[in-house]
């Protein structure tokens, strides 16, 4: 199932290259997290490529300044907070009224590492709510217009966070167990490739293919909760002291080179027989077994079995 492909693609390819020779006219998008970031880039890389992008966002002033000028690109009128599921139902309930299909639907949308643990208005731990839950409501909501494609795919935003760990079938809201905000992330991203899994499992039936994407490491928003001295750390602040990178390598990306993955995943013919895959640098990655794997994915993430439990008991499992 995690068998690279011999298509040439490197860390340091960018959008442009993936999405050159490739025409999104009559294509309906609907990106979560289009107005900054990787999103953002995603949202301009495909509406350039003539589809129409739907962008539901949380903040909805910096998101129509972000979007403004970007064709093809219509924002959401109304702010959707993913840890709201009612704010989720009324996005999908306006856009099964304005459109009848949905070819791709790309799940950028999220947050990471909370340095308290916080919970959703329902009492789930806020970061498997933001970024798992959420998007599994929203994916479930949308089958019937996914469905309508004859051939869409979802695209879920996953991370090298889940080799924190696997995800915790006993205690996933942290009823008991200590908070740890690296634990929680790591779950929350093992849920959501979890996810893929799953949903390519029961529709591609229906020409519904799903992948998850690690786009490797960039700095944008999502590391707001970190400190200066984290960001040190971890290689992240360059030499005039700002969050970032003065090189780059197989890991540390570029916006443009982050989200090449997203948009190969959900554009690039290569991939019309495949589905279920987790990727990172435009291309399938490998299965990463030994302690010491620096990339790929850990089987606990892409386990069939594993996936299906999470989906058939996710609604058991959080309020």
């Amino acid at each position: 199932m995690q068998n690279p492909l011999n298509n040439g693609y490197t860390a340091r390819t960018t959008t442009k290259e993936v999405i050159k020779g490739i025409t999104l006219t009559d294509k309906i998008v609907i990106i979560t997290g289009g107005s900054s970031g990787l999103g953002l880039e995603t949202t301009k890389t495909l509406a350039e490529a003539g589809a129409k992008v739907i962008v539901p966002a949380r903040n909805i002033s910096k998101a129509n300044e972000a979007l403004e000028d970007i064709q093809n690109v219509i924002l959401y009128p109304h702010s959707v907070d993913l840890s709201k599921r009612d704010t989720i139902k009324s996005f999908v309930k306006w856009f099964q009224k304005q459109f009848d299909k949905l070819d791709i639907l790309i799940n950028c949308a999220g947050i990471m590492a909370l340095p308290s643990l916080e919970r959703d208005e329902l009492g789930n731990e806020l970061q498997i709510s933001v970024n798992y839950l959420g998007h599994y409501n929203l994916i479930k909501d949308l089958i019937p217009q996914l469905k309508k494609a004859n051939g869409a795919r979802v695209i879920n935003l996953s991370s090298r966070g889940h080799f924190y760990g696997p995800f915790n079938f006993v205690d996933p809201n942290f009823r008991d167990t200590p908070y740890d905000k690296w634990v929680a992330y790591g779950q929350a991203k093992t849920a959501v490739t979890l996810l893929t899994v799953a949903i390519d499992h029961f529709y591609k039936f229906y020409k519904i293919r799903s992948f998850s994407v690690h786009p490797g490491s960039i700095v944008t928003n999502l590391s707001s909760n970190l400190s200066v001295q984290e960001m040190a750390s971890m290689g992240a602040i360059t030499s005039t002291g700002e969050r970032g990178f003065d090189t780059y390598d197989e890991d540390r990306k570029t916006i443009p080179e982050g989200a090449a993955t997203i948009v190969w995943c959900a554009t690039s013919p290569e991939l019309d027989e495949y589905g279920g895959q987790y990727c990172e640098n435009c291309n399938i990655a490998s299965i990463a077994v030994s302690e010491n794997d620096q990339i790929g994915v850990k089987p606990w993430a892409v386990n069939e079995e594993l996936a299906i439990k999470l989906w058939n008991g996710t609604d058991a499992l959080f309020q």
